[in-house]
C-alpha cells in the first residue's frame, strides 16, 4: 500500500476511535446516573429499595449476558446497523421509563430495553477498537471505554437539576431522546476495517499472538476462566459503588441537603461525586490502558486493582467527611474503570482478532455476574444486617485478591499459552510491550 493510502487508513481510524467515543457517550446514562431515579421510582412503583435495585442487574445483565450474540450479529451484520439500533433502544428505554407505574414496567422499560441497547452498542465498538488499533490496543479501549465513563460526566448535574426542577418523567424523556438521536447520527458513520485496511494497520511483534481462536477454542482455556472470575470479582466492586452511592452516603449522614464548597463554589455533595467520580472513571481507561501498552496488561493490573482496594478501605475511614468522600470515591473508580480497557485488550492478545468481538461478548458477561453481586445482593446484605460494612469488607477483599491472581497466576498462565500456540512469542510480555 502506497504512503498516501497507509496515511488515509491511519486518518480512519482516528476518526473511528472519536466517532466511537461519541456513541459510547450516549449509552452511559442509564447506568451511571441510575442512583439518582432511585427514590423516584421507589415512590412510583412503592417498591423496596432491593426491590427497585434488580432493575440496574437487569440492565447490566442483559447487556452482558447477551454480548456474544450481540457480538456475534455484530460480525455478521457490520456496526452500522447493529450499533444504530442499539443506540435507538437505549434512549427509547429511558422514554418508556418515564410511563411506567409499576416495577414489572421498570424491569421492562429501564432494564430490559437499556440493557439490550447499551450493550450491542458497547460490545460492538470494542470490538471495532481492537481491530483497528493492534498496536494500542489498551489505549484505544481505554478511549471508547472513557466514553461509556464520561458521558454522564456532561450529564450528572443537568439531570439532577431537571429532576428536582420538571421531575423524573420529564427528565427521561428530554435525555432520552437526545441519546437515541446523537447515538445513532455517530452509529451510521462507524466500519469495520477492510481487508486492505487491515494489512496497512501497523501490528506489535511479541505482543499479540498469530492465532485466532473461535469461541468454541477459547472457552476450553483456563486462562479465559481466570479472566472470567477475575473480572466478575472486580466488577462487582465498582457496581456495588456506582449503585448505592446515594443509599450508603445517606446511612454514612451524607444526603441531598449535604453540601461541600470546593473552590469556592458550594455544591451537592452527592452529585459532586458522582460528577467527580465519572471523570476519574473516564480517565482511568485510556490511562491503564495507555500504562499496559508499555509495562504488560498483568503488571498494570496488580496496580490498578489494589489501588482500589485501598482506596475503599480509606473511603470508610472518613467516610463522614462529605469532601473527603467526594475525593477518595474518585480514586475508588480510578482503580476501577480500567478494567474495561485491560480485560478486552488483554483477551484479544491472547486469543486473536478474528472473533475478537464475540470473544469479548463471553468475557463480558462477567459484568453481569458483578451487577447480581453488587446491586441486590449487596443491598440484601446490607438490609439483613443493617450496615455497608461487610458488603464493603468483601469488596475490598475481592480487590486484592484480584491484583494478587493477575500477578501470580494470570500471567504465568497466558505466557504458556501464547508459547505453545503458534505465535510470534517472547519470554517477557511487558518488555516487548515496552521496547515495540
Amino acid at each position: 500500500m502506497q504512503r498516501d493510502d497507509a496515511a488515509a487508513v491511519a486518518g480512519t481510524r482516528w476518526l473511528q476511535l472519536l466517532l466511537g467515543f461519541i456513541v459510547m457517550m450516549t449509552i452511559s446514562s442509564p447506568q451511571y446516573v441510575w442512583t439518582l431515579f432511585v427514590p423516584s421510582f421507589q415512590k412510583t412503583t412503592g417498591a423496596i429499595l432491593s426491590e427497585v435495585q434488580w432493575t440496574i442487574t437487569i440492565l447490566i445483565v442483559l447487556q452482558t449476558w447477551l454480548s456474544p450474540l450481540q457480538g456475534f450479529l455484530v460480525e455478521r451484520l457490520g456496526p452500522k446497523l447493529l450499533i444504530g439500533l442499539g443506540a435507538l433502544m437505549s434512549g427509547c428505554g429511558w422514554i418508556a421509563s418515564s410511563y411506567i407505574t409499576s416495577l414489572w414496567g421498570l424491569y421492562a422499560a429501564y432494564g430490559l430495553l437499556c440493557g439490550v441497547g447499551t450493550g450491542i452498542v458497547y460490545i460492538g465498538i470494542i470490538g471495532l477498537m481492537v481491530k483497528w488499533f493492534p498496536d494500542r490496543r489498551g489505549f484505544a479501549t481505554g478511549v471508547v471505554a472513557a466514553g461509556y465513563g464520561f458521558g454522564a460526566i456532561l450529564t450528572t448535574f443537568p439531570i439532577d437539576d431537571m429532576l428536582k426542577s420538571a421531575g423524573y418523567q420529564h427528565t427521561l424523556m428530554t435525555f432520552g431522546a437526545i441519546f437515541a438521536c446523537v447515538g445513532l447520527m455517530g452509529a451510521l458513520l462507524l466500519k469495520a476495517p477492510s481487508a486492505e485496511e487491515s494489512a496497512a494497520l501497523p501490528d506489535v511483534p511479541g505482543v499479540t499472538t498469530s492465532r485466532d481462536r473461535a469461541p468454541s477454542d477459547m472457552l476450553k482455556s483456563p486462562v479465559f476462566w481466570l479472566m472470567f472470575v477475575m473480572m466478575s470479582m472486580m466488577s462487582t466492586g465498582g457496581l456495588m459503588v456506582i449503585t448505592q452511592f446515594t443509599s450508603f452516603a445517606k446511612s454514612f449522614g451524607i444526603d441531598a441537603k449535604t453540601s461541600v464548597v470546593i473552590l469556592g463554589v458550594t455544591l451537592a455533595a452527592i452529585p459532586a461525586a458522582l460528577t467527580f467520580d465519572r471523570v476519574t472513571n473516564g480517565l482511568t481507561r485510556p490511562f491503564f490502558g495507555w500504562v499496559s501498552d508499555h509495562i504488560g496488561r498483568e503488571n498494570t493490573m496488580g496496580i490498578a486493582f489494589i489501588l482500589e482496594g485501598i482506596a475503599i478501605y480509606l473511603m470508610l475511614q472518613y467516610r463522614t467527611d462529605p469532601l473527603l468522600l467526594i475525593v477518595l470515591s474518585g480514586l475508588v473508580f480510578f482503580g476501577w474503570g480500567e478494567i474495561f480497557s485491560l480485560f478486552p485488550s488483554t483477551l484479544t492478545d491472547t486469543f486473536g482478532t478474528k472473533y475478537a468481538t464475540t470473544n469479548y461478548g463471553f468475557l463480558y458477561m462477567a459484568q453481569g455476574v458483578g451487577s447480581i453481586l453488587g446491586a441486590p445482593v449487596a443491598a440484601m446484605i446490607y438490609e439483613a444486617t443493617g450496615s455497608w460494612m461487610p458488603v464493603f469488607g468483601l469488596v475490598i477483599g475481592m480487590d486484592i485478591l484480584t491484583g494478587l491472581l493477575a500477578l501470580f497466576a494470570l500471567k504465568p498462565m497466558r505466557r504458556r499459552l501464547i508459547a505453545q500456540a503458534d505465535t510470534t512469542y517472547v519470554p517477557d510480555l511487558s518488555t516487548s510491550a515496552r521496547t515495540a
